[in-house]
Protein backbone atom coordinates (compact mmCIF):
# COMPACT_ATOMS: atom_id res chain seq x y z
CA UNK A 1 0.00 0.00 0.00
CA UNK A 2 1.73 3.10 -1.16
CA UNK A 3 -1.22 5.54 -1.32
CA UNK A 4 -4.62 6.12 1.03
CA UNK A 5 -6.79 9.21 0.04
CA UNK A 6 -9.45 10.80 1.87
CA UNK A 7 -12.47 11.26 0.61
CA UNK A 8 -15.88 12.54 1.19
CA UNK A 9 -18.55 12.61 -1.46
CA UNK A 10 -16.27 11.38 -4.11
CA UNK A 11 -13.55 14.20 -3.63
CA UNK A 12 -10.09 13.82 -2.47
CA UNK A 13 -9.30 15.74 1.25
CA UNK A 14 -6.36 14.68 1.66
CA UNK A 15 -3.58 12.17 0.83
CA UNK A 16 -1.13 9.58 2.91
CA UNK A 17 1.57 8.31 1.76
CA UNK A 18 4.10 5.45 2.80
CA UNK A 19 7.70 4.96 2.11
CA UNK A 20 11.00 4.00 3.93
CA UNK A 21 12.96 6.92 4.01
CA UNK A 22 12.62 10.90 5.08
CA UNK A 23 14.04 11.87 1.47
CA UNK A 24 11.03 10.01 -0.54
CA UNK A 25 8.88 13.00 0.61
CA UNK A 26 10.62 15.52 -2.03
CA UNK A 27 8.84 14.61 -5.15
CA UNK A 28 5.67 15.24 -3.67
CA UNK A 29 7.22 18.56 -2.66
CA UNK A 30 8.51 19.24 -6.31
CA UNK A 31 4.64 20.84 -7.66
CA UNK A 32 5.24 23.43 -4.44
CA UNK A 33 7.19 27.00 -5.39
CA UNK A 34 7.72 27.57 -1.32
CA UNK A 35 7.89 25.19 0.84
CA UNK A 36 8.47 26.14 4.85
CA UNK A 37 9.50 23.67 7.45
CA UNK A 38 8.75 24.03 10.87
CA UNK A 39 10.16 21.54 13.46
CA UNK A 40 10.25 19.76 16.31
CA UNK A 41 14.10 21.16 17.11
CA UNK A 42 14.58 17.34 18.20
CA UNK A 43 14.28 16.43 14.38
CA UNK A 44 16.06 19.40 12.98
CA UNK A 45 18.54 17.10 11.24
CA UNK A 46 15.93 15.85 9.40
CA UNK A 47 14.58 19.26 8.02
CA UNK A 48 18.30 20.51 7.28
CA UNK A 49 18.46 17.00 5.18
CA UNK A 50 15.12 18.11 3.57
CA UNK A 51 16.73 21.85 2.55
CA UNK A 52 19.86 20.25 1.58
CA UNK A 53 18.24 17.56 -0.86
CA UNK A 54 15.98 19.95 -2.67
CA UNK A 55 18.76 22.52 -3.37
CA UNK A 56 19.83 19.41 -5.38
CA UNK A 57 17.18 18.55 -6.92
CA UNK A 58 16.63 19.93 -11.00
CA UNK A 59 14.73 23.42 -10.35
CA UNK A 60 15.45 22.67 -6.65
CA UNK A 61 15.54 25.01 -3.49
CA UNK A 62 11.64 25.38 -3.05
CA UNK A 63 12.73 24.68 0.34
CA UNK A 64 13.03 26.60 2.98
CA UNK A 65 13.71 26.10 7.28
CA UNK A 66 11.05 28.70 9.03
CA UNK A 67 11.71 27.51 12.33
CA UNK A 68 12.01 24.67 15.16
CA UNK A 69 9.93 24.49 18.17
CA UNK A 70 10.71 22.80 21.89
CA UNK A 71 7.46 20.79 21.83
CA UNK A 72 5.82 19.49 25.06
CA UNK A 73 2.11 19.92 26.14
CA UNK A 74 2.76 22.77 28.40
CA UNK A 75 4.17 24.13 25.40
CA UNK A 76 1.54 23.45 22.84
CA UNK A 77 -0.27 26.64 23.10
CA UNK A 78 -1.06 29.74 21.90
CA UNK A 79 2.11 31.41 21.95
CA UNK A 80 3.94 29.17 20.30
CA UNK A 81 0.96 28.85 17.20
CA UNK A 82 1.45 32.54 17.30
CA UNK A 83 5.29 32.40 17.46
CA UNK A 84 5.09 30.41 14.14
CA UNK A 85 2.34 32.69 12.49
CA UNK A 86 5.70 35.24 13.18
CA UNK A 87 7.97 33.47 11.22
CA UNK A 88 5.30 32.91 8.15
CA UNK A 89 5.31 36.46 8.00
CA UNK A 90 8.77 37.71 8.30
CA UNK A 91 9.10 35.19 5.79
CA UNK A 92 7.15 36.67 3.17
CA UNK A 93 5.03 33.47 3.60
CA UNK A 94 1.82 34.02 0.76
CA UNK A 95 -1.63 31.76 0.52
CA UNK A 96 0.78 29.71 -2.35
CA UNK A 97 2.95 28.88 0.38
CA UNK A 98 3.20 25.00 1.50
CA UNK A 99 3.73 24.55 5.79
CA UNK A 100 5.81 21.34 6.21
CA UNK A 101 5.76 20.28 9.77
CA UNK A 102 8.28 17.69 10.70
CA UNK A 103 7.95 16.22 14.30
CA UNK A 104 4.90 14.17 16.30
CA UNK A 105 1.71 15.09 17.04
CA UNK A 106 2.47 17.68 19.03
CA UNK A 107 4.30 19.85 16.44
CA UNK A 108 1.80 18.86 13.77
CA UNK A 109 -1.47 19.87 15.96
CA UNK A 110 0.32 23.50 16.24
CA UNK A 111 1.59 23.37 12.62
CA UNK A 112 -1.64 22.92 11.56
CA UNK A 113 -3.41 25.13 13.29
CA UNK A 114 -0.77 28.04 12.62
CA UNK A 115 -1.54 27.46 8.58
CA UNK A 116 -5.33 26.99 9.25
CA UNK A 117 -5.19 30.89 10.99
CA UNK A 118 -2.11 32.10 9.06
CA UNK A 119 -3.90 34.73 6.27
CA UNK A 120 -6.88 32.78 6.96
CA UNK A 121 -5.26 29.72 5.72
CA UNK A 122 -2.12 28.59 3.77
CA UNK A 123 -1.49 24.91 2.51
CA UNK A 124 0.35 22.51 4.74
CA UNK A 125 1.36 19.00 4.97
CA UNK A 126 2.95 16.75 7.70
CA UNK A 127 5.85 14.71 7.62
CA UNK A 128 5.48 13.04 11.25
CA UNK A 129 8.46 11.21 13.11
CA UNK A 130 6.54 9.21 16.09
CA UNK A 131 4.56 6.20 15.42
CA UNK A 132 1.60 7.83 17.51
CA UNK A 133 1.38 10.61 14.60
CA UNK A 134 1.81 8.35 11.83
CA UNK A 135 -1.39 6.87 12.84
CA UNK A 136 -3.57 9.17 14.16
CA UNK A 137 -2.54 12.75 14.82
CA UNK A 138 -1.20 13.56 11.53
CA UNK A 139 -4.48 11.82 9.90
CA UNK A 140 -7.95 13.18 9.63
CA UNK A 141 -7.36 17.40 10.10
CA UNK A 142 -7.65 17.35 13.39
CA UNK A 143 -5.54 20.16 14.66
CA UNK A 144 -5.63 22.02 18.01
CA UNK A 145 -3.49 23.63 21.36
CA UNK A 146 -4.12 23.10 24.86
CA UNK A 147 -5.74 26.06 26.72
CA UNK A 148 -6.11 26.62 30.49
CA UNK A 149 -4.53 23.09 31.15
CA UNK A 150 -7.40 21.37 29.05
CA UNK A 151 -6.64 19.62 26.49
CA UNK A 152 -6.84 20.78 22.89
CA UNK A 153 -9.58 22.70 23.66
CA UNK A 154 -9.15 25.29 20.82
CA UNK A 155 -8.49 23.91 17.71
CA UNK A 156 -10.17 23.84 14.25
CA UNK A 157 -11.04 20.83 11.78
CA UNK A 158 -8.79 21.07 7.97
CA UNK A 159 -7.37 18.80 6.37
CA UNK A 160 -3.66 18.74 5.41
CA UNK A 161 -2.91 18.01 1.66
CA UNK A 162 -0.74 15.24 2.38
CA UNK A 163 1.04 13.12 5.04
CA UNK A 164 4.30 11.43 4.45
CA UNK A 165 4.80 8.70 6.63
CA UNK A 166 8.27 6.76 6.68
CA UNK A 167 9.73 3.95 9.19
CA UNK A 168 13.13 5.76 8.62
CA UNK A 169 12.08 8.17 11.40
CA UNK A 170 11.46 5.70 14.20
CA UNK A 171 14.53 3.62 14.35
CA UNK A 172 16.22 6.64 16.56
CA UNK A 173 12.68 7.68 18.09
CA UNK A 174 12.90 6.87 21.77
CA UNK A 175 11.66 3.69 22.75
CA UNK A 176 8.90 5.28 25.69
CA UNK A 177 7.77 7.39 22.55
CA UNK A 178 7.54 4.36 20.31
CA UNK A 179 5.67 2.30 22.98
CA UNK A 180 3.49 5.40 23.93
CA UNK A 181 2.46 5.09 20.14
CA UNK A 182 1.33 1.92 19.92
CA UNK A 183 -1.26 2.47 21.68
CA UNK A 184 -3.20 4.70 18.92
CA UNK A 185 -2.00 2.02 16.72
CA UNK A 186 -3.76 -0.53 19.30
CA UNK A 187 -5.98 1.38 19.75
CA UNK A 188 -7.59 1.37 15.98
CA UNK A 189 -7.86 -2.30 15.77
CA UNK A 190 -9.74 -2.78 18.80
CA UNK A 191 -12.51 -0.03 16.40
CA UNK A 192 -11.84 -1.74 13.45
CA UNK A 193 -10.35 -5.72 13.02
CA UNK A 194 -11.36 -6.41 9.45
CA UNK A 195 -7.67 -6.93 8.82
CA UNK A 196 -7.11 -9.29 11.69
CA UNK A 197 -4.57 -7.01 12.44
CA UNK A 198 -5.32 -6.64 16.31
CA UNK A 199 -3.45 -10.03 17.15
CA UNK A 200 -0.67 -9.15 14.51
CA UNK A 201 -0.19 -6.13 16.35
CA UNK A 202 0.24 -7.22 19.17
CA UNK A 203 2.89 -9.61 18.52
CA UNK A 204 5.17 -7.95 16.86
CA UNK A 205 5.02 -4.72 19.22
CA UNK A 206 6.19 -7.35 21.67
CA UNK A 207 9.16 -8.64 19.99
CA UNK A 208 10.13 -5.12 18.96
CA UNK A 209 9.86 -4.34 22.81
CA UNK A 210 12.42 -7.23 23.32
CA UNK A 211 14.79 -6.72 20.66
CA UNK A 212 14.22 -3.12 20.00
CA UNK A 213 12.58 -1.82 16.22
CA UNK A 214 14.90 -4.17 13.95
CA UNK A 215 15.07 -3.92 10.11
CA UNK A 216 13.56 -7.10 9.80
CA UNK A 217 10.68 -5.65 11.64
CA UNK A 218 9.58 -2.60 9.42
CA UNK A 219 8.35 -4.00 6.66
CA UNK A 220 5.34 -5.59 9.14
CA UNK A 221 5.43 -2.30 11.03
CA UNK A 222 4.65 -0.35 7.82
CA UNK A 223 1.80 -2.63 6.53
CA UNK A 224 -0.15 -2.46 10.15
CA UNK A 225 0.20 1.44 9.74
CA UNK A 226 -1.26 1.32 6.53
CA UNK A 227 -3.97 -0.67 7.81
CA UNK A 228 -4.33 1.70 10.80
CA UNK A 229 -4.40 4.57 8.59
CA UNK A 230 -6.81 3.18 6.02
CA UNK A 231 -9.28 2.58 9.00
CA UNK A 232 -8.82 6.25 10.25
CA UNK A 233 -9.13 7.85 7.00
CA UNK A 234 -12.00 5.82 5.98
CA UNK A 235 -13.65 6.84 8.94
CA UNK A 236 -13.12 10.75 8.69
CA UNK A 237 -14.24 10.60 4.86
CA UNK A 238 -17.59 9.25 5.81
CA UNK A 239 -17.81 11.77 8.89
CA UNK A 240 -14.86 14.67 8.82
CA UNK A 241 -16.62 16.80 11.24
CA UNK A 242 -17.46 14.26 14.19
CA UNK A 243 -21.13 14.55 14.11
CA UNK A 244 -21.31 10.63 14.50
CA UNK A 245 -18.92 7.84 13.20
CA UNK A 246 -15.88 9.38 13.97
CA UNK A 247 -16.51 9.99 17.59
CA UNK A 248 -15.68 6.31 17.40
CA UNK A 249 -12.07 7.06 17.32
CA UNK A 250 -12.03 8.66 20.77
CA UNK A 251 -11.79 5.70 21.83
CA UNK A 252 -10.29 5.58 25.62
CA UNK A 253 -9.74 9.53 24.78
CA UNK A 254 -12.23 11.37 27.21
CA UNK A 255 -10.62 9.59 30.17
CA UNK A 256 -6.88 10.31 28.23
CA UNK A 257 -7.79 13.58 28.56
CA UNK A 258 -8.90 14.18 32.04
CA UNK A 259 -5.57 12.03 33.07
CA UNK A 260 -3.66 14.52 31.16
CA UNK A 261 -4.83 17.39 32.33
CA UNK A 262 -4.62 16.51 35.50
CA UNK A 263 -0.73 15.29 34.78
CA UNK A 264 -0.26 18.60 33.47
CA UNK A 265 -1.66 20.67 36.52
CA UNK A 266 0.28 18.46 39.06
CA UNK A 267 3.81 18.12 36.73
CA UNK A 268 3.44 14.52 36.60
CA UNK A 269 5.04 13.28 33.35
CA UNK A 270 2.59 11.32 31.65
CA UNK A 271 2.27 11.48 27.79
CA UNK A 272 -0.38 11.42 25.26
CA UNK A 273 -0.31 7.57 24.42
CA UNK A 274 0.14 6.36 27.63
CA UNK A 275 -2.65 8.10 29.07
CA UNK A 276 -4.65 6.47 25.96
CA UNK A 277 -3.34 3.22 26.75
CA UNK A 278 -4.98 3.87 30.55
CA UNK A 279 -8.00 5.42 29.07
CA UNK A 280 -8.88 2.43 26.40
CA UNK A 281 -8.45 -0.40 30.13
CA UNK A 282 -10.95 2.55 31.63
CA UNK A 283 -13.26 2.64 28.72
CA UNK A 284 -13.40 -1.87 28.86
CA UNK A 285 -14.23 -1.57 32.69
CA UNK A 286 -17.07 0.94 31.83
CA UNK A 287 -17.92 -1.81 29.47
CA UNK A 288 -17.80 -4.52 31.67
CA UNK A 289 -20.26 -2.69 34.07
CA UNK A 290 -22.54 -1.72 31.83
CA UNK A 291 -22.52 -5.45 30.57
CA UNK A 292 -21.79 -4.71 27.29
CA UNK A 293 -18.37 -6.29 26.74
CA UNK A 294 -17.46 -9.78 26.21
CA UNK A 295 -16.50 -11.54 29.91
CA UNK A 296 -12.47 -10.90 30.56
CA UNK A 297 -12.36 -7.89 27.63
CA UNK A 298 -10.17 -5.56 30.65
CA UNK A 299 -8.20 -8.33 31.62
CA UNK A 300 -6.90 -9.46 27.92
CA UNK A 301 -5.82 -6.37 27.07
CA UNK A 302 -4.15 -5.52 30.36
CA UNK A 303 -2.43 -8.29 29.34
CA UNK A 304 -1.28 -7.04 25.95
CA UNK A 305 -0.63 -3.53 27.21
CA UNK A 306 1.89 -5.44 29.37
CA UNK A 307 3.11 -7.44 26.87
CA UNK A 308 3.72 -4.49 24.74
CA UNK A 309 5.16 -2.56 27.73
CA UNK A 310 2.12 0.06 27.92
CA UNK A 311 1.05 1.16 31.67
CA UNK A 312 -1.94 -0.68 33.00
CA UNK A 313 -1.86 1.42 36.41
CA UNK A 314 -4.45 4.76 36.56
CA UNK A 315 -2.62 7.02 38.40
CA UNK A 316 -6.08 9.12 39.99
CA UNK A 317 -8.93 8.36 41.36
CA UNK A 318 -12.00 8.40 38.96
CA UNK A 319 -13.29 11.18 41.85
CA UNK A 320 -10.74 13.29 40.59
CA UNK A 321 -10.93 12.84 37.21
CA UNK A 322 -15.13 13.45 37.05
CA UNK A 323 -14.86 17.24 37.15
CA UNK A 324 -12.10 17.05 34.41
CA UNK A 325 -14.25 15.23 32.14
CA UNK A 326 -17.11 17.57 32.72
CA UNK A 327 -15.64 20.03 30.99
CA UNK A 328 -14.31 17.86 28.08
CA UNK A 329 -14.66 19.30 24.24
CA UNK A 330 -16.77 16.28 24.03
CA UNK A 331 -19.38 17.15 26.40
CA UNK A 332 -22.99 18.30 25.21
CA UNK A 333 -25.39 19.29 27.88
CA UNK A 334 -23.75 17.49 30.92
CA UNK A 335 -22.79 14.25 28.80
CA UNK A 336 -20.52 12.45 26.97
CA UNK A 337 -20.47 10.13 23.82
CA UNK A 338 -18.62 7.80 25.82
CA UNK A 339 -16.69 5.15 23.25
CA UNK A 340 -17.37 1.47 24.45
CA UNK A 341 -16.00 -2.06 23.71
CA UNK A 342 -18.34 -4.81 22.88
CA UNK A 343 -15.40 -7.46 21.37
CA UNK A 344 -12.02 -6.93 19.74
CA UNK A 345 -13.01 -4.84 16.49
CA UNK A 346 -16.89 -4.20 18.09
CA UNK A 347 -17.17 -0.64 19.40
CA UNK A 348 -20.15 1.13 19.98
CA UNK A 349 -21.41 5.21 21.26
CA UNK A 350 -22.98 5.38 24.92
CA UNK A 351 -24.16 8.61 25.93
CA UNK A 352 -23.43 8.76 29.50
CA UNK A 353 -23.47 11.30 31.78
CA UNK A 354 -19.49 11.77 33.39
CA UNK A 355 -21.25 11.26 36.81
CA UNK A 356 -23.51 8.31 36.25
CA UNK A 357 -19.72 6.65 34.10
CA UNK A 358 -18.08 7.50 37.21
CA UNK A 359 -20.04 5.57 39.73
CA UNK A 360 -20.13 2.95 37.57
CA UNK A 361 -16.44 2.55 37.71
CA UNK A 362 -16.23 3.11 41.15
CA UNK A 363 -18.69 0.76 42.42
CA UNK A 364 -17.31 -2.02 40.26
CA UNK A 365 -14.06 -0.99 41.74
CA UNK A 366 -12.70 -0.96 38.29
CA UNK A 367 -10.61 2.46 39.45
Amino acid sequence: MDEITIQENGQTLSRVYFGRDVAGVLPHLAAFRNVLLVCDEEVLPYANALVDASAGQPGGGNCRLLCSVRTSEAGKNMDTVLGICCRLLEADADRDALLLAIGGGITTDMAGFAASIYKRGIRFAFLPTTLLAQVDAAIGGKTGINFLEYKNMIGVIRQPVFTWTCTEVLRTLPRRDFVAGSAELLKTFLIDNATDSYADAVSLLARIRQEGLQPVHEPQLLRLIAQAAAVKAGIVGRDQFEHGERRLLNLGHTFAHAIESLALHRHVDICHGEAVAMGILLAARLSEALSLAEPGLSERLAEDWKTCGLPVDIPFPITEMRSVMTKDKKAEGGKVHFILIRKIGAVCSRELEVSQAADLLANNNAI
